[in-house]
């Protein structure tokens, strides 16, 4: 199993999401939260992984409070990183939120603090100010960003005029976007690329297709309607036939594809102790190359398949507007 290193650390591939920790939108109940949680957190620490991702959006900074209290003594073992939600990502505003996280997470300073999305206003000089300031006081060891294209973060750092350490982007099987240029460049120059959302919310786990739809959040989102499901089964068929070949499950054999590219951690999250365990195992799965390929293939049909009914579609919502437009007329 490879660690990821970078500006001197050395990260477990697989870390722990805790968007879910608290928040309502996931339906895991005051049980989860209270008591599940914090057991999910300790038990990824004691299999190595050291990796754990938060923010102070994530259940209007609940999830904070709980990996928080979680840690507890345990504080120096894990890489801590959270995320700032930048509506005005400017001193005071930044080192004021900042305080208020480190309180909700019991620490006095986190090892990755990020801006979660970029600020289309606020000119990157002034917010790489206010980082500069967390990152001279020791409130934050190493700042980063989330969801940024590559020209703004290459800016950022730019005005910073220190590494911008990572950029946390959607990154799957059914998502490669960053391997059009955020990867490569990190890659290049010693970044880190966090994946979130590595096994899209679990339809990648093949627990759901057109048969068994799921519920709650889920049910709600384009990729796990029927349509989708069904386009995607060619994918999950590989994906399972090289589990198969590991004694693995299909997630597993997702999140070991994508750790496979250099320089990527990925956070899934999890719903249980057992789902923990079974996320970090996929760190010590050793693909092929031949099977490295064969999902790689597998997922450049899928994105080719849904580019395709997304232009159809187009083209279909383009003919109703015209028709509307006559009507009118």
């Amino acid at each position: 199993m490879r660690h990821v290193e970078a500006e001197g650390l050395r990260l477990f591939p697989v870390g722990l999401g805790t968007w879910q920790f608290g928040a309502r939108e996931w339906g895991y109940g005051t049980t989860y939260a209270n008591e599940v949680a914090p057991r999910i957190v300790n038990r990824s620490l004691d299999l190595g992984v050291n990796v754990v991702d938060t923010a102070e959006l994530y259940a209007f900074g609940r999830s904070e409070r709980i990996v928080g209290a979680a840690l507890g003594r345990r504080r120096d073992e894990t890489f801590l990183a959270t995320k700032l939600l930048p509506v005005l990502p400017v001193d005071p505003v930044v080192a004021w939120r900042a305080k208020g996280s480190l309180r909700r997470l019991g620490t006095d300073r986190v090892d990755l603090y990020q801006l979660h999305w970029p600020n289309p206003i606020v000119p990157a000089a002034r917010t790489a100010a206010a980082l500069r300031s967390l990152l001279d006081d020791g409130v934050a060891r190493h700042v980063g960003v989330s969801n940024y294209p590559l020209d703004r973060w290459q800016e950022l750092e730019r005005a910073l005029g220190r590494p911008v350490l990572a950029n946390q982007v959607r990154y799957s099987l059914i998502d490669r976007r960053p391997e059009r240029d955020v990867l490569g460049w990190a890659q290049e120059h010693g970044r880190i690329v966090i994946a979130y959302s590595p096994l899209a919310q679990g339809l990648l786990s093949g627990h759901y297709g057109p048969d068994h739809l799921p519920s709650g959040l889920r049910a709600r989102t384009a990729p796990f309607r029927p349509d989708n499901l069904a386009a995607l089964l060619p994918l999950l068929d590989v994906l399972s036939q090289v589990a198969a070949a590991h004694n693995a499950t299909p997630a597993q054999i997702a999140l070991a594809w994508l750790i496979r590219r250099p320089n990527v951690v990925a956070i899934p999250g999890a719903s249980s102790e057992e789902q923990a365990e079974r996320n970090a195992a996929s760190a010590d799965i050793d693909l092929g190359a031949a099977e490295d390929e064969a999902l790689t293939q597998a997922s450049d049909a899928y994105l080719e398949s849904r580019a395709q009914r997304r232009s159809r579609a187009g083209v279909a919502g383009r003919r109703l507007r015209r028709v509307f437009a006559g009507l009118r007329s």
